[in-house]
């Protein structure tokens, strides 16, 4: 098998050796949800229906001691790169903190939905919103992990121009997370669009390069660039499928998993 063949996926193969498959295979992991899994499919909006179904998942796998953080877009309320398109008014860096601001919106509500399962969980933003959250302060954010508490990283990095896939990639090196979980609509990372092409093939494990070669839809180039320099891996799933936040943390291959080449080679091999 070389780098760029598609593996076979069996949801129950794992991608590390656990004792117990009982067990979380990864002790901190930073979970990006995009601001679409919010809403009603195709809608503008927050679903507190989604909303509760996400906050299920995420409690599922906090019960298993796992430290959870969780980025979250707003792309459902206001997509800030699309917002100034065109002849419109509003300056693209606004049109950006305006999308921040929505990722907050997103982030108040999986918190109240995570707390009525009985979590623990602070939002922390990167905007300065003192009644509404706590300001994101790595060691406080690491502190929190450290008790057990979720939390929730919300108005991205606190600067326009820069994603939240982005703003994942960061937390997740700042946090010294084990993984990257970033969760979509699909199964994982395909050679193209399984939503166009229905022969699209989907891949078990990537490089780095061989993303970013190919050009492959995973995130934006930069959160792709930083996880390699720092070789946080990154496991794209499709969360949509109940259950797979917790296989995904206890290491058990849901979609496609990216990392180093001399780890995928040792994979190919085995």
């Amino acid at each position: 098998m070389t780098m760029e063949e598609p593996s076979p996926l069996p949801n129950d193969s794992p991608v590390a050796n656990s004792p117990d498959e009982r067990q979380p295979t990864y002790r901190r992991v930073v979970l990006k949800i995009s601001g679409e899994s919010f809403g009603p499919s195709g809608e503008r909006g927050i679903s507190m229906e989604e909303t509760v179904r996400i906050a299920e998942q995420v409690f599922a796998a906090s019960k298993l001691g796992v430290e959870i953080a969780i980025v979250v877009g707003g792309g459902n309320i206001l997509r800030g790169a699309t917002f100034s398109y065109g002849q419109s008014l509003i300056h693209e860096a606004t049109a950006h903190q305006m999308g921040m601001i929505a990722t907050v919106m997103n982030g108040l509500a999986l918190q109240d939905a995570l707390e009525s399962l009985g979590c623990d969980v602070r939002v922390m933003t990167a905007l300065h919103m003192d009644d509404v959250a706590e300001p994101y302060i790595r060691r406080r954010a690491r502190r929190h992990l450290e008790k057990g508490r979720i939390i929730i990283l919300v108005g991205g990095t606190g600067s326009p121009f820069v994603t939240t896939d982005t703003a994942a990639a960061q937390r997740s090196l700042e946090l010294d997370a084990d993984v990257l979980l970033k969760a979509t609509r699909v199964d994982g990372v395909y050679s193209d669009d399984p939503e166009k092409n229905p022969h699209a093939v989907l891949y078990g494990r990537l490089t780095y390069e061989t993303v970013r070669q190919k050009r492959l839809r995973v995130m934006d180039t930069t959160a792709i660039a930083q996880c390699m320099e720092h070789s946080m891996p990154i496991m794209v799933f499709n969360f949509k499928k109940t259950g797979n936040i917790v296989k995904a943390v206890r290491g058990q291959r849901v979609g496609t998993l990216i990392e180093e080449e001399q780890a995928v080679r040792q994979t190919a091999g085995t």
